[in-house]
């Protein structure tokens, strides 16, 4: 078992310490969550909006993607869609007499995670709109509201709401799943905690020190939502 001085001179900030090393790895992870967190909103809310369109071809795309996504575990998603997503768009280069390319680790694994976020965020998104009681978007379509307005002044007010709690959750989920990206080579917090351990054979101290990393994480998480929560409640009667 290391010393506490010693302890301290390992979770230094300076070489020979790897602190450096593991704030550089949680600022990638936060980096790598937010880039897909806002992919994921972005395909969350288009798939959300198509799904309750009434277009029959478009619900059972979406309806297939939703659940393909869902139903395989995360691990096996960025494996599958960094290796074969890769290999499939150099064939397509190939084909048109263009150069492969080679990906970025970071801009894959923002958008594969970002790809499978939008498939949790369609459904708590879709949730959220079906929430809002008919009435009000009836009556904004009575006022002649074009859809953009009525989806700016009536439904995004209504929803986010409801859909702030499922947000929240998946906010956290992500940064928790940055941590499977390591397997495609990106380092991020758990990698650079893993690299950290072998080089210094201080598993525990390295392992402890990253749960306290994402558990801060998870803190000012938190907070940031409740304040958002209160602003987008502001107005409505408290929840007992």
């Amino acid at each position: 078992m290391a010393s506490f001085e010693n302890m301290l001179q390992l979770l230094s900030p300076y070489p020979p310490g790897w602190g450096g090393t593991l704030l550089t790895g949680a600022l990638a992870t936060l980096a790598i969550s937010a880039g897909a967190y806002v992919i994921g909103i972005v395909i969350g809310l288009t798939g959300a909006l198509g799904k309750l369109s009434g277009n029959r071809p478009i619900s059972v795309v979406l309806n297939l993607y939703t659940t393909l996504i869902r139903s395989v575990p995360e691990l096996i998603l960025i494996v599958g869609l960094y290796y074969a997503g890769t290999d499939g768009l150099n064939r397509l280069l190939q084909l048109a007499g263009l150069p492969p390319l080679e990906v970025n680790g970071f801009v894959a694994a923002v958008a594969v995670l970002g790809f499978v976020q939008g498939a949790y965020m369609t459904e708590v998104l879709r949730g959220a709109i079906l929430a809002i009681p008919a009435g009000q978007i009836e009556a904004a379509r009575a006022f002649g509201m074009s859809p953009f307005l009525r989806f700016r002044r009536v439904v995004l007010p209504a929803m986010l709401p409801n859909a702030l709690p499922g947000l929240s959750n998946l906010w956290l989920s992500v940064t928790k799943d940055s941590a499977l990206v390591a397997v495609v080579g990106y380092q991020e917090l758990a990698l650079a905690t893993r690299l950290a351990g072998a080089s210094t054979k201080q598993y525990f101290l390295f392992f402890m020190a990253a749960a306290v990393m994402y558990l801060a994480i998870t803190l000012v998480s938190n907070a940031i939502f409740k304040l958002i929560e209160r602003h987008v409640r502001r107005g409505q009667p408290a929840l007992a």
